[in-house]
C-alpha cells in the first residue's frame, strides 16, 4: 500500500512515472476519452480541517471523472471534531471507505491517519508540506518547458508548506532551484536535508538565500505564494512588512529569462506577494497550473487506489 504525505517518501521515478500518467489523462480528458472505469466503486474520504477551492473541487472532480465517489468530511461534521481519536477514526474509515485525502495543520496527524488505517491516505496540505501541489507544478512547468531537468525554478517568498515541497521536488526530478526568504522565515530544516540528499542523485543545484534578485536571475520560473498562510492572520501586519522587498513584479520578472513563467498555487493576494501586471501578464500560468491540480491529483488517485 502506496501513501502520498510527502515527495520525499516517493522515489525520483515515481514522482515522473506519476507526471506522466498525469499528461496522458490531462490529454485523453481533452479528447473526449473518458476515465470512468479506472476508479469504478472506489470511494475517496475528504477529510477537510482548512477550507479549500483547489483541493475540494479538483478531486471531487476527479473522483467523479475516473467513476468513482467522494465523501466530503469536515471535521466540524465528524466525531474528530469532538475528540475523537485520529487512531479511531483511521481504523473506522478503513472499513467503509477505499482512501483517505486529508487536508489540516500538523503533518504528524496525516502520519497518524497513515499508520493506523488500512487504506492509502493522500496529504491534501499540511503546515508542513503541499505534495499534490508540487506535482501539478511540476506538469505545467514540463508542459510550458518540454523538460524538467536542467530548469531552473526561483521561489520568493515564504519557506512555507509549498516551498518545502518544491524544494524536495525539484530536486528529485533534477530541476535547479534557488528559494529567497527573508531571514527567520526559512525553509524546515528536513525539507532542506531531504532535498540537498536528493540532489546528491539528480545533479540539481540548490540555492538558498535572502536576495530575491539572485534567486531570480535567469530563471526559467519565477514562483511565489501567499506571505501569511491560514492560522497565520494575527502575524499579517508584521509579515507585510518583511516581505514587501519579496515582491514579485515586473522590476524582479526582468532579472528572470525572457521567456520565464510565473507561477503562484493561488489563492493570489495582489498587491502583497504578486502584482495585478504579473500574475495577469503574458508569462503568467497560473490558470493552468490551477487546472493541472485536477490532472495530477486524478494521476495519484489511479496510482494509489487502482
Amino acid at each position: 500500500m502506496k501513501h502520498l504525505l510527502c515527495l520525499s517518501q516517493w522515489t525520483s521515478e515515481e514522482i515522473k512515472e506519476t507526471i506522466k500518467m498525469g499528461e496522458k489523462l490531462k490529454f485523453e480528458n481533452k479528447n473526449g476519452i473518458w476515465h470512468n472505469h479506472l476508479l469504478k466503486g472506489k470511494i475517496l474520504g475528504l477529510i477537510f480541517a482548512k477550507s479549500s477551492t483547489r483541493t475540494r473541487v479538483s478531486f471531487e472532480t476527479g473522483m467523479y471523472q475516473l467513476g468513482g465517489y467522494s465523501l466530503f468530511l469536515s471535521t466540524d461534521d465528524i466525531q474528530l471534531g469532538r475528540g475523537e481519536t485520529l487512531s479511531d477514526t483511521a481504523k473506522t474509515l478503513s472499513r467503509y471507505i477505499d482512501g483517505v485525502m486529508i487536508r489540516t495543520f500538523k503533518q504528524s496527524d496525516v502520519q497518524a491517519i497513515a499508520d493506523c488505517g488500512t487504506i492509502p491516505v493522500i496529504n491534501g496540505l499540511t503546515d508542513s508540506q503541499h505534495p499534490c501541489q508540487v506535482l501539478a507544478d511540476l506538469q505545467t512547468i514540463k508542459e510550458y518547458k518540454g523538460k524538467l531537468k536542467g530548469i531552473k525554478l526561483a521561489y520568493v517568498g515564504d519557506g512555507n508548506n509549498v516551498a518545502n515541497s518544491l524544494l524536495i521536488g525539484a530536486a528529485k526530478v533534477g530541476m535547479d532551484i534557488a528559494v529567497a526568504t527573508p531571514k527567520g522565515y526559512e525553509c524546515e530544516q528536513y525539507s532542506v536535508d531531504t532535498a540537498f540528499e536528493a540532489a546528491k542523485e539528480s545533479s540539481s543545484e540548490i540555492t538558498l538565500t535572502d536576495d530575491p534578485a539572485a534567486a531570480v536571475k535567469d530563471a526559467d520560473v519565477v514562483y511565489t505564494d501567499t506571505w501569511v498562510s491560514m492560522g497565520m492572520e494575527s502575524e499579517k501586519e508584521k509579515r507585510v512588512k518583511i516581505f514587501m522587498p519579496y515582491q514579485v513584479n515586473s522590476n524582479l520578472m526582468k532579472l528572470a529569462k525572457p521567456d520565464a513563467i510565473f507561477m503562484h498555487c493561488l489563492p493570489a493576494y495582489r498587491g502583497y506577494e504578486v502584482t495585478d501586471e504579473v500574475i495577469d501578464g503574458p508569462q503568467s500560468v497560473v490558470f493552468d497550473q490551477a487546472e493541472n491540480r485536477l490532472h495530477a491529483q486524478k494521476a495519484v488517485l489511479v496510482k494509489l487506489l487502482g
